[in-house]
């Protein structure tokens, strides 16, 4: 460092005359001399890494809080600032988050509704009381000393997601992540304490969840349906086999309803519990706890499948047509394939999931039972089905489909081991009809309409040919 840009720097740090925001411009400009030297700073692990360390678990991200700090220190450091409502930074060589200790105040609705305030004078201790449970309230020191002054040990050793103050209600999202939490820590037998489960309840009651904006619902249930697997979003390869995958988001929406905020933010599955089904086919009979079922078997099916995110959510839609279903019509549910579609159609644009979600669960809804039924349906309904269902353009999307109806028939108690042999009998009569070749009738001579038909006669025998096959009339 040159003699007279210390000099310079030394002067801003003494006498500190012009804003964080200026000093913030000047600093981007002029960082070529800056070094990172974090040595003079109070600096903790805190949050989710310390939580996972104490549970040898994967640490992912390590977030950091730093102590007695100011904005100006921070930036003078080379740290770039990204937080808008509180200050939070980038290391300049890691990228590792580091944020100035802060309390909150509620000021007004919803989880952003915050007022921050990050001062040199905010101790630990303040900074972790802010924290949604107390197994995210700990923080460690450079030297591996565990802060832990609301017992987040304790509450680890005794598997227990607690929240850490009442201000607990101040935040409706927390509904969602202690629910997440409680899906993801359930392999290790973690449980919500009973007191912190009524301050759910009270934020479900209280109309705050409507709060939360659809993109950051939608966020969350996603992040609960595919907990810690790399996920696309997009069409892609799948691996169906079974695995070991110890996931459990339907204790994600177990826990959403035990507390009433599913009956806020999703409504239509939430009544599902409590709708019987005829015992022959549903031995578990609670619609409620079928979907459930139904989920658990996707999770299963779907470990390595990129499209993870859709075939689960399908599972949590096939049946939503039964909440419709007339008392002096039940256990019978005649039609709820068809009655679900809307209800579908709704939630989809509700949370704003992505096209491919919404597109594979409509088909889910409104076909399962045809899946179920396919060694029993002629040649020509399946070519109806394959027609509708789109199999030459979407061989992919085909392939989810099969699996949410698998998913569906297997999530049902004692049904967990049984075969679906309509899973290949329909990907063969699928792929023998997909080998039909316009081309071939092109060259007959056949013009228009004419080639339409052929096409749909052929594939129509190609399909008679598979019935044959497997000894179906």
């Amino acid at each position: 460092m040159s003699t007279n840009y210390a000099h310079a720097v030394s002067k801003v740090v003494i006498n500190f005359t012009f804003s964080a925001h200026t000093l913030g411009i000047f600093l981007s400009t002029n960082t070529t001399h800056l070094t990172t030297d974090t040595s003079t700073l109070d600096i903790y692990l805190v949050g989710g890494a310390v939580r996972d360390k104490l549970l040898n678990r994967t640490v992912k991200d390590n977030d950091y809080l730093v102590v007695g700090a100011t904005v100006e220190q921070m930036l003078l450091l080379g740290f770039h600032q990204v937080g808008k409502d509180f200050p939070v930074f980038l290391h300049p060589k890691t990228k590792q988050e580091y944020a100035l200790a802060r309390t909150e105040r509620k000021q007004g609705q919803g989880y952003t509704g915050f007022d921050c305030y990050a001062a040199p004078d905010v101790t630990i201790e303040q900074d972790l009381l802010r924290r949604d449970l107390t197994v995210n309230a700990m923080a460690m020191s450079k030297n591996g000393t565990i802060i832990d002054p609301y017992h987040g040990q304790q509450d680890i050793e005794n598997k227990v997601l607690r929240h850490v103050s009442d201000a607990f209600i101040e935040d409706p999202l927390r509904v969602l992540r202690v629910a997440r939490f409680a899906a993801r820590y359930h392999k290790e037998g973690f449980s919500i304490a009973a007191e912190t489960l009524t301050l759910m309840t009270q934020i479900s009651n209280s109309g705050e969840l409507a709060t939360l904006s659809a993109e950051r619902v939608w966020q969350e249930m996603q992040r609960a349906l595919c907990e810690g697997e790399v996920e696309s979003g997009t069409e892609g390869e799948a691996d169906n086999t079974k695995s070991s995958n110890e996931q459990h988001p339907e204790i994600f929406f177990e826990v959403l309803h035990q507390c009433q905020a599913l009956k806020a933010l999703w409504p239509e599955l939430d009544v599902l519990w409590g709708v019987p089904n005829p015992v022959q086919w549903h031995p578990e009979i609670c619609s409620g706890i079928h979907t459930m079922m139904v989920l658990q078997q996707a999770v299963l099916l779907t470990a390595k499948n990129k499209n993870k995110t859709a075939i689960r959510f399908a599972a949590l839609c096939h049946d939503l047509g039964k909440g419709l279903t007339t008392h002096e019509q039940l256990p019978s549910h005649r039609g709820h394939e068809k009655s679900g579609l809307a209800l579908v159609d709704k939630i989809s644009k509700q949370l704003k999931v992505p096209n491919y979600c919404k597109q594979l669960a409509l088909k889910v809804c409104e076909h399962h039972l045809h899946c179920h039924k396919a060694f029993q349906l002629k040649a020509s309904t399946l070519l109806q089905i394959f027609n509708q269902l789109d199999v030459w353009r979407k061989p992919q999307e085909f392939d989810d489909f099969l699996i949410a109806c698998k998913s569906d028939f297997l999530g049902r108690l004692g049904f967990e081991h049984k075969p679906y042999p309509q899973e290949k009998y329909l990907k063969d009569a699928a792929q023998a009809a997909t080998q039909v070749n316009a081309k071939v009738f092109v060259e007959q001579g056949l013009q228009g309409i004419a080639i339409k038909e052929a096409i749909a006669q052929a594939r129509l025998q190609a399909i008679k040919e598979v019935k044959k096959r497997y000894k179906v009339v």
